[in-house]
């Protein structure tokens, strides 16, 4: 098979951060302007952002990274843009900002539906779960404890 000069690659990420110091900054109306900012912005830096959606101090997004990418460099012009945007644009108690840490894990494509689904639910769900819980949930299911970096 000759694929000439063309690579395809198809790496699904889901990735979660938060606020600083998990501060529940963000309105409802806040976070939709944010990720509405957020699906604007990707594009503009090559990001193919198929779903963003969030909580009071955190964000989930799905991301398909192209061949040239990498998750550290994405995350730090999603994160970074963003949140100067919000600072310049939205009105807040206190300035904001998003923590360093972020969580991110690779999507298989028969996962996709499901995690897609998760983003889009995040109201629905974080009426039931904490995001401390959340995150407990994360660390367990991916094992993070022994993974640093």
């Amino acid at each position: 098979m000759n694929f000439g000069n063309m690579s395809f690659t198809k790496i699904l990420i889901h990735a979660v951060w938060a606020t600083k110091d998990r501060k529940p900054l963000m309105s409802l109306e806040n976070k939709s302007a944010l990720c509405q900012h957020i699906r604007e912005y990707a594009p503009t830096k090559s990001i193919h952002l198929i779903n963003v959606n969030g909580w009071y101090e955190h964000l989930h997004c799905l991301i398909s990274l192209s061949a040239d990418q990498n998750i550290a460099t994405v995350m730090n012009l999603i994160k970074g843009e963003s949140s100067f945007w919000a600072n310049k644009n939205l009105k807040w108690n206190e300035k904001f900002g998003w923590q360093d840490e972020y969580f991110a894990v690779s999507v298989s494509q028969s996962h996709f539906d499901a995690v897609n689904s998760y983003i889009n639910g995040q109201e629905n769900h974080h009426r039931k779960k904490t995001f401390q819980e959340e995150y407990e949930e994360f660390v367990r299911n991916y094992d993070f404890s022994e993974v640093k970096g």
